[in-house]
């Protein structure tokens, strides 16, 4: 990402920018010092469920990394959650930005087809990061899967 460290790491930490940046995302903020209240409506084509939960940060070393972990009731679709690790570190004056994500479901929405769920979570990374970028005013340049 072509800024500082520090410039990700606060706007990893700005409500409004999360909120920008998730695709489908209605609400995000601070319920405590290290937790969020979100609601996303999630686009899996033929069903659109909104999905109401917390996020949770731990491991938190500032400007350099924390674990982002969630869950979220859809209604009906059950129950959603996951966990994300997110590593910055220097590159040259850019910000190589490094994330690990998990995450799992159960209820109707396990129904729909793990491909489904699959290509609608790579949908929603893939939108975020695009999103982040025009939101923090950043380039960013995805990486080579193999220089992962």
């Amino acid at each position: 990402m072509s800024a500082p460290r520090s410039r990700i790491w606060d706007a990893l930490n700005d409500p409004e920018m999360l909120k920008a940046a998730i695709p489908g995302c209605h609400l995000i903020a601070w319920s405590g010092p290290d937790t969020l209240d979100l609601e996303i409506k999630v686009n899996l084509g033929i069903m659109q469920p909104v999905f109401k939960g917390e996020l949770a940060l731990s491991n938190v070393t500032p400007a350099e990394r924390y674990r982002l972990s969630g869950r979220g009731k859809g209604g009906l679709m059950g129950l959603a959650e996951g966990a994300a690790d997110v590593v910055l570190s220097d590159a040259g004056e850019d910000t190589l930005l490094d994330f690990a994500a998990e995450g799992g479901a159960s209820g109707q929405i396990m129904k729909m087809g793990k491909a489904i769920i699959g290509n609608s979570a790579q949908r929603i990374i893939d939108g975020f990061f695009e999103r982040f970028g025009t939101a923090a005013g950043v380039e960013v340049t995805p990486l080579p899967r193999e220089n992962l």
